[in-house]
């Protein structure tokens, strides 16, 4: 009897030993989850100070250029005229609407006029291109990570396509299942899902956090979505930090056709240096070289102020220094909110 337990001890200790060594890397022993090996890692309160941060965001100059924002009318026609395209449009943000043949993609949609529970939060500084009714009928919802400028619940309970197929990282599909959506995915870092049989889309690692309220830092997955569509790439990145990651990436997944990827919320002197969870417009062309892409489209900006950096400056890095980089300044690529234009176009291809 003795040697039967010591048996059933033994094999039991090895089994869950296994187990533990095949978990990955990011899944943590108690649920939570975390960046990529390698990530730079956070000093983090450091000298945070929310009055210091509300008394430095005072002093922002927040004249927004005309040009920067498209009229309503424009948006709504250019919508039209592209209709039987393959497009990408910025709504504001990180929200954009992608149309790949009969798929209409929404990524991180935030229609709200804050980031934040109810009334509180950054506030927009410029409206969304369009209305939540106003958008075209999206067939796929993809939604990076939970962050408040990301995961806007306002937008997920109003949203009018509750047929559309969700993608979403792990531990975040309790928010769409709640309000009726079908079709909810819960994916995990490397995992695909085949849309169409010209679209596929895998869930890849990002250098970033979750966190939306005080207790469930890192409880939830984040992450960025590789878009495969007629043997084109497009990666629409979450809210991402530079890391070692993006080699390993572009090793495997790479050459990228378009990288869409953060360039503002990044500066945050005089209390520190800048996040190391939002790249500086160097560190995205970075990150985009590493990637091997093609084209670079800078996302994240324009909309909330959520760190102190001049409103219109990431763009303009963005511009300069693209060639440093490897890309030509034209594929530096900035929209306007509300600007919409063909994957053609964008892409150059014939």
């Amino acid at each position: 009897m003795k040697f039967i337990i010591l048996l059933f001890l033994f094999l039991s200790y090895n089994s869950n030993t296994f187990a533990m060594k095949k978990k990955p890397f990011h899944h943590l022993p108690d649920g939570t989850f975390r960046n990529p090996e390698g990530s730079p890692q956070l000093s983090f309160p450091g000298n945070w100070s929310f009055s210091t941060f509300n008394k430095e965001k005072r002093k922002l100059d927040m004249t927004v250029p005309k040009e920067h924002v498209l009229d309503k009318k424009k948006v709504l026609s250019d919508l039209e005229r592209y209709k039987d395209d393959d497009y990408i449009a910025w709504i504001g943000h990180a929200t954009y609407l992608i149309k790949l043949g009969s798929t209409t993609i929404i990524t991180d949609p935030v229609f709200s006029k804050n980031a934040g529970p109810l009334v509180f939060g950054p506030k927009r500084f410029t409206e969304a291109a369009l209305k939540l009714n106003e958008i075209p009928k999206t067939d796929l919802f993809l939604l990076t990570h939970n962050h408040y400028d990301h995961q806007d619940m306002s937008t997920i309970r109003r949203f009018p396509f509750k047929d559309s197929k969700v993608l979403v990282p792990l531990k975040l599909g309790k928010y769409f299942t709640r309000y009726r959506f079908r079709d909810v995915n819960e994916m995990d870092w490397y995992d695909e899902i085949k849309v169409n049989e010209d679209l596929k889309v895998t869930f890849l690692p990002a250098v970033h956090w979750s966190k939306r309220g005080l207790t469930d830092t890192n409880k939830t997955l984040w992450g960025s979505f590789l878009i495969e569509y007629k043997n084109k790439k497009i990666l629409f990145a979450c809210d991402t930090g530079y890391g070692n990651i993006y080699k390993e990436l572009g090793e495997k997944y790479g050459p990228i056709d378009l990288t869409m990827i953060n360039i503002g919320a990044y500066n945050f002197k005089p209390m520190f240096e800048k996040s190391i969870y939002h790249t500086t417009p160097e560190e995205a062309l970075n990150l985009a070289q590493d990637l091997k892409s093609k084209k670079v489209l800078g996302t994240h900006w324009g909309t909330f102020v959520l760190s102190l950096e001049p409103i219109m400056e990431p763009p303009v890095r963005f511009k300069d220094n693209a060639e440093k980089y490897g890309f030509k300044k034209e594929d530096a690529i900035i929209f306007k909110i509300g600007e919409i234009n063909s994957l053609k176009n964008i892409l150059s291809y014939n």
